[in-house]
């Protein structure tokens, strides 16, 4: 699967957004968020990345080392995507594979992240 033109929302549609991104690039992680969360992440350049609507109805959770600015919609709970630099320093969203129109995140073969260890 190359890249494809994604649009994802919260669940009550208060937040969307538009993304480019390639679904065969999924990560599950194991840290104590995403664990409890069951996020499936494919990662984006933020330029690859749209905030449609909802802005003033996102939330930030800062944890651990506060790097990660993690969004969620203030009404219905939903983390559809967060916002973090990469290693090298390029600006990425991680987004939400279940927050996709039309993608059965549980149909992906993501890869495990030892995000616990980290």
């Amino acid at each position: 699967m190359a890249t494809q033109h994604y649009h994802g929302s919260c669940q009550c549609g208060a937040v969307s957004f538009e993304a480019d991104a390639d679904l065969d690039q999924t990560v599950v992680c194991n840290c104590s968020r995403c664990k409890r969360l069951g996020s499936i992440l494919t990662f984006v350049p933020k330029d690859h990345f749209k905030l449609v609507s909802g802005e003033k109805s996102l939330s930030e959770y800062l944890f651990n080392k506060h790097k990660i600015h993690h969004l969620f919609c203030a009404t219905c709970g939903i983390e559809s995507f967060a916002y973090a630099d990469a290693p090298d320093g390029t600006p990425m969203v991680a987004v939400n594979a279940n927050c996709l129109d039309g993608v059965d995140a549980r149909a992906l073969s993501p890869k495990a992240y030892d995000g616990a260890s980290r």
